[in-house]
């Protein structure tokens, strides 16, 4: 389970360290192979290879073929498979970079089955201090039992 807020940077060849408690349980669930793709916020999300086929054959599976094209062409089309290097960094695509405004300051937000990799700029935007946000939260919060 990947969690939490990790604020980093992504360096001037376009890779970025994975956090070192992170690591070992993606050397053991999936070889340190990564899938980086697109999806619908404006960041990054990074998954560990298993979990990205699994939603592949999800999507395969799909009954509205118009639905799964367009997922198709988004979430697998723009995805690159990755790898953490023996520093514990990956390296992410240009094009892929270019498309979420990613240089220099990042956020790396845990998702359970994957990572988000955001801009600090538009993480700020999108989760700072924003009272805006504040009513949608709130209202999501007391959709789950905790």
């Amino acid at each position: 389970m990947f969690k939490g807020v990790h604020h980093l940077a992504v360096d001037e060849k376009g890779r970025l360290a994975i956090p070192a408690r992170y690591r070992l349980a993606l050397a053991e669930r999936c070889d340190s192979q990564l899938v980086i793709t697109v999806g619908p916020n404006p960041c990054l999300e990074i998954y560990p290879l298993p979990e990205f086929e699994r939603i592949v054959r999800d999507i395969q599976a799909m009954e509205d073929r118009e639905q799964a094209e367009t997922l198709k062409q988004w979430f697998v089309g723009f995805a690159a498979d990755a790898e953490i290097d023996k520093q514990g960094r990956v390296l992410l695509p240009p094009m892929l970079r270019k498309r979420v405004q990613l240089d220099g300051a990042a956020v790396l937000m845990g998702q359970d089955s994957r990572f988000d990799l955001w801009a600090a700029a538009e993480w700020e935007r999108r989760f700072g201090e924003s009272v805006d946000r504040m009513p949608a939260l709130q209202s999501a919060f007391r959709t789950i039992r905790r």
